[in-house]
């Protein structure tokens, strides 16, 4: 018995998908990441048909025979259906032949074989196909030698890479993605022609090639994506900022070391404790500004002086062009860029409460993410250097405990809004309205008073009388 029939009846899907397609008189495949993600023992839900015949009529005929009696999607333009039925997605699509025109990454679609269908596919493990008709059911057809490629982990196109990759430019990053997410290699030569194609890259949007790169950084060792990015020269066209931070430096004797390697340390220090995208971009950009601050002292050596504010300033720009989303996930970003460098200054004995205060206040929810940057930014190999910036940290996030009302703290609205600073005096939205709420942050921070109604409206009154103000009533 084929040992792939034993694991697709594991899954009665695939039973009833076999009968429908015997009874419908099609020929039926599952093809793709699902074939390779069984081999591999990895989990998968997508499951991928294939037909040589009308997908959207098995589709439909499927859809009928599940007992939850599901919706099917159906895209007449592309010949394509899909549903949903408990924890699977279902793809279903007739065999195509695809032709390429040199100026877009959109296929002419053809009707063609299930030969034409693996041909047309990106990579050999991507390639692999099983029977599902009674005649063929659990027959695994590999005809690139994919299941070989498995076992050496291996990347590699089915037919020559330069026109794989020339006509759909994107898969140059679903190369480095699958290899980065699996572990593999890129074999030798669809390497080689990842350089060659790399600005035809050009004609795919913004939106695909940074879908690609977050699953690279979501990957479990991002930093390996990035280094077949910069050795395959895409990271110079689709990244030019990160791309700057190579090279360490050496001059008069002092060097500084390498930020773009610095770089990927702490981003796998920040995958090794968390899954959160924005933490992980917040590590590949935490020093992006050095290269734009790089000064040489002759008493300091290599000075970064205000890379962490020109970074935060950078930040927007390189989500915009990236298309990457302009809301609060772009501005916890950015925040963690400008203060990373903070909680290192409070590592001192003498260090104020009203000092632990304004951290909290500025750093609010973007809290426990700032320090875990902080942690993962530590990458001296001196051990002892090392334990001694880890205890500095456990030092200032005791002292952040200690500091009165932390939890208020970290979602810090002072007792008085502007609202009622402009009932109070009568004034419109003006730089006065924004005076006396500076005033009042700085007195609370700095523990002058609670941050209580009945403190905070006194002491706005005192403010207020000192510019010249009366309440109206």
């Amino acid at each position: 018995m084929s040992i792939y029939k034993t694991a697709l009846d594991e899954h009665i899907i695939f039973k009833q998908i076999a009968e429908c397609a015997d009874r419908l008189g099609v020929q039926a495949f599952v093809i793709g990441g699902f074939v390779r993600d069984l081999i591999l023992g990895r989990p998968c839900k997508d499951i991928d048909i294939v037909c040589l015949g009308s997908g959207i009529a098995l589709a439909e005929a499927l859809a009928e025979a599940l007992p939850d009696r599901p919706n099917v999607t159906v895209f007449k333009n592309f010949g394509t259906a899909m549903l949903r039925s408990g924890e699977w997605e279902v793809e279903f699509v007739g065999a195509r032949r695809e032709s390429y025109r040199s100026d877009s990454r959109k296929p002419i679609v053809e009707n063609g074989t299930l030969e034409d269908d693996q041909n047309r596919r990106d990579f050999t493990i991507n390639a692999l196909a099983i029977g599902l008709n009674a005649k063929n059911y659990g027959q695994l057809l590999d005809p690139f030698g994919g299941v070989e490629d498995l076992r050496k982990k291996i990347i590699r196109t089915p037919l020559d890479p330069d026109i794989t990759f020339s006509d759909d430019p994107l898969r140059m990053m679903r190369a480095i993605r699958f290899a980065t997410q699996l572990g593999f290699d890129i074999e030798a030569e669809t390497f080689s022609a990842l350089a060659r194609n790399k600005e035809r890259l050009e004609i795919v949007s913004k939106e695909r090639i940074t879908d690609e790169l977050n699953k690279i950084i979501l990957a479990k060792k991002p930093s390996y994506g990035f280094k077949l990015l910069l050795h395959s020269e895409l990271l110079q066209l689709i990244f030019p900022e990160m791309v700057e931070l190579l090279g360490a430096a050496n001059l008069e004797g002092k060097t500084h070391k390498d930020n773009f390697y610095h770089t990927l340390e702490v981003l796998e220090n920040v995958a090794a404790v968390s899954d959160d995208l924005w933490l992980r971009w917040a590590a590949i950009l935490h020093d992006i500004a050095k290269p734009a601050t790089k000064r040489f002292d002759q008493k300091l050596g290599w000075t970064f002086h205000g890379h962490e504010d020109k970074g935060a300033r950078m930040t927007p720009a390189i989500f915009a062009r990236m298309r990457l989303p302009m809301n609060e996930k772009m501005k916890f970003v950015q925040k963690l860029v400008r203060l990373h460098l903070r909680p290192i200054a409070l590592v001192k004995d003498t260090v104020t409460d009203s000092a632990i205060r304004r951290l909290i206040v500025e750093a609010g929810e973007a809290l426990d993410g700032l320090m875990i940057l902080c942690r993962a930014d530590i990458t001296t190999k001196n051990p002892n250097k090392a334990k001694r910036y880890l205890e500095n940290f456990d030092k200032v996030e005791r002292r952040m405990n200690e500091v009165e009302e932390f939890d208020k703290l970290r979602n810090f609205r002072p007792a008085v809004s502007g609202e009622e600073i402009m009932t109070t005096f009568g004034l419109t939205p003006s730089p006065m309205v924004g005076v006396i709420k500076e005033s009042i942050k700085e007195a609370i921070l700095e523990g002058v008073i609670p941050n209580e109604h009945a403190e905070v409206f006194a002491f706005m009154l005192e403010v207020g009388a000192k510019n010249g103000l009366k309440p109206i009533h």
